[in-house]
């Protein structure tokens, strides 16, 4: 699986040490770890809303397989997240928070507070959070004599968000093109986005907007 890593603004400063914490994690399962920033606090900008936006770019084209994001309290990169198609985010604050999201919802993005709790042994917390999320198969159930119903109603979810959510490359289209330019126009993204993504018309339509 391949995971990518996405810091706003607020939390650029912890982006090392949530890369290093989730990489050698994830390295342990035979994921892999691209890491789209922020950097540091002197990259350009991303907010919590431009954070979804990446999320759902890369996840609707193939890019990734599952993001891990946040910000001081993850609620609002959990709703930018939630706002775009083919995109289930969950607020991760604790193993057991992690471990349930993965086994009952099954989805594809994780937002964590990075700020808001973050304190002493914050990076033990972390690990055993992406060990919870990244350690196994996920949509196994919680209870596991739960597992049927919970994965019904998660086949339900998606087919709710196919028709409440418009395609991505509409909404690549009809949102505010510079902001859209302000969101990919990143090293990282060039670096990672185009050797992985998959869907030829969200690739196109970014590498048109980048020239």
């Amino acid at each position: 699986m391949k995971i990518a890593l996405i810091n706003e603004n607020s939390q650029a400063a912890k982006n090392e040490l949530i890369y290093n914490t989730l990489k050698n994690v994830a390295e342990k399962y035979g994921h892999t770890v691209d890491n789209y920033g922020m950097y540091n606090a002197e990259d350009a900008s991303l907010t919590y809303v431009q954070n979804g936006l990446l999320a759902a770019i890369l996840l609707n084209s193939g890019a990734a397989d599952f993001v891990v994001t946040g910000c001081g309290t993850g609620s609002g990169a959990m709703l930018a997240c939630n706002s775009f198609p083919k995109v289930l985010c969950g607020l991760i604050v604790d193993p057991s928070d992690a471990y349930m999201f993965g086994q009952i919802n099954d989805g594809n993005c994780a937002a964590f507070p990075f700020a808001k709790g973050f304190g002493w042994g914050a990076e033990l917390n972390l690990e055993y959070c992406f060990e919870k999320l990244f350690n196994g198969p996920r949509g196994q159930g919680y209870p596991r004599e739960r597992a049927v119903p919970e994965q019904r109603n998660k086949k339900i979810l998606d087919g709710v968000k196919e028709i409440t959510h418009t395609p991505m490359l509409e909404i690549l289209k009809k949102i505010d093109q510079q902001f859209l330019l302000d969101t990919i126009n990143r090293d990282s993204f060039k670096k990672y986005f185009f050797a992985n993504a998959k869907d030829k018309e969200i690739i196109n339509y970014c590498k048109d907007l980048l020239k």
